[in-house]
């Protein structure tokens, strides 16, 4: 396995994902989105696993500004909109290889080998 966790160190879901991998002893890098955030490659294809950009929007996100501005711009906008803005994007995102999933899914995650 090779997981990645996109999230922020105040996320407690993400916390709760780090101590999911750490208990069973399966190694993973954590990526900070508020240091790094992801690239737009990582990005599309988390999305394109999970159901396309809205899906990766978390809509209970502080930054209300954003979210509402994501919601009247132009589609081909929203991409760039969202990656100088992480902090909308549901967290935990967690990637395994090409699979992935959003927020904490333990169960899910229990089935990657």
């Amino acid at each position: 396995m090779n997981i990645q966790i996109f999230g922020t160190k105040k996320c407690s879901d993400t916390r709760k994902a780090e101590r999911f991998f750490k208990e069973r002893g399966i190694k993973f890098q954590f990526v900070d989105m508020k240091e790094k955030g992801m690239s737009k490659g990582e990005f599309n294809s988390v999305a394109q696993v999970n159901g396309g950009i809205d899906n990766m929007i978390d809509q209970n996100s502080k930054d209300k500004d954003t979210l509402l501005m994501l919601q009247y711009i132009a589609e081909e906008d929203k991409l760039e909109k969202i990656l100088e803005n992480p902090q909308v994007i549901k967290t935990p995102v967690v990637r395994n290889g090409k699979q992935s999933t959003l927020g904490y899914q333990p169960e899910v995650w229990k089935k990657w080998n």
